[in-house]
C-alpha cells in the first residue's frame, strides 16, 4: 500500500450546521482515506464551542497546537493551551470551549471514527482563511 501524503490546502473543510462556531478539517477518515480513525484539525472561533457529546466506544483525544480554552470531561474542568493533549475515554460527556482572543485550533483524533466522519461530511463545505492556512504551515 503506497503512503498518504497531505498538506492543508488540499484537504476538505466542513462546518456541520450552519450556526456552528467550529469546523473541521479533515485530515485522513474511512471516508476519504479508508482507514479506521479520524483526524481532523478542528477550529474553534474566539467563544466557540462544541455542543455537551460522548461517544460510546470511541477514544478521543485533542492536542492543542495554537489558542486557550477550558475543556469539560464529566463535569469537571481543565484549562489547555498550547501543547496540551487531552484524552477522552468512550462515554465520557465532554466540552471543548474557546476562551481566548483568537482562534483555537485543536489536532482531533477517534478512535474508531463512530460516524464522525459521516457526520463532517454531510455539514456544510467551508475554506481555509488566511490565518488558517498560517497556523497550519
Amino acid at each position: 500500500m503506497r503512503a498518504i501524503l497531505k498538506r492543508p490546502a488540499d484537504c476538505a473543510c466542513f462546518r456541520i450546521a450552519p450556526g456552528d462556531s467550529n469546523y473541521f478539517l479533515l485530515l485522513a477518515d474511512p471516508i476519504g482515506d479508508g482507514v479506521p480513525w479520524i483526524t481532523v484539525v478542528e477550529i474553534f472561533e474566539p467563544g466557540g464551542r462544541t455542543p455537551p457529546n460522548s461517544h460510546s466506544a470511541a477514544w478521543e483525544s485533542f492536542v492543542v497546537l495554537a489558542g486557550e480554552g477550558i475543556a469539560w470531561s464529566d463535569g469537571e474542568a481543565a484549562p489547555i493551551r498550547r501543547g496540551d493533549m487531552l484524552m477522552l475515554h468512550p462515554g465520557s460527556e465532554h466540552v471543548v470551549e474557546n476562551t481566548g482572543p483568537g482562534k483555537l485550533y485543536c489536532l482531533t483524533t477517534m478512535i474508531p471514527n463512530e460516524g464522525f466522519a459521516e457526520l463532517i461530511r454531510a455539514g456544510t463545505k467551508v475554506t481555509l482563511d488566511a490565518d488558517d492556512l498560517a497556523v497550519l504551515a
